[in-house]
């Protein structure tokens, strides 16, 4: 079964810094509050946290390791979990748009779940923790 977590946030900074602030590996880390570690460089556009490059959530052994699949700086960032148990054909899709007053992100997560009725709980942890992170960040 496949499932899905949206985000719909506005932010009251320009596109390009909250594109920054959400394309480094080491500052998305310190924004959601997750422990999160950048492993590989990217390569072409966006240099260390572009397309190809890869980051690991959580602990060395039972983490994740994410790569980004798509890069379009400044309006979009894709990203699959590469590495990792619990999850399989994760996607996590994040699309900034200009706005008068600042930037809006869609940020949308699809998966399925590997292990027997965890899916809407692992959709609950991911709509929680990084709603909760992202709503910080935009009232710094």
């Amino acid at each position: 079964m496949t499932h899905k977590v949206e985000l719909h946030l506005d932010f009251p900074y320009p596109v390009a810094k909250v594109f920054a602030d959400l394309s480094d590996h080491d500052n998305l880390g310190r924004i959601l509050g997750a422990p999160m570690k950048h492993i590989k460089d990217g390569r072409g556009e966006g240099g260390k946290s572009g397309l190809g490059s890869m980051r690991r959530i959580g602990p060395r052994l039972g983490g994740l390791e994410e790569t980004i699949v798509t890069y379009e700086k400044d309006r979009l960032i894709e990203y699959r979990v590469t590495k990792g148990v619990g999850v399989k054909n994760h996607l996590g899709r994040l699309v900034f748009k200009e706005t008068p007053s600042g930037t809006h992100l869609d940020y949308v997560i699809t998966f399925d779940n590997t292990i027997p009725c965890t899916g809407g709980l692992i959709r609950g942890l991911l709509q929680t923790s990084i709603s909760k992170g992202l709503r910080k960040y935009a009232k710094r």
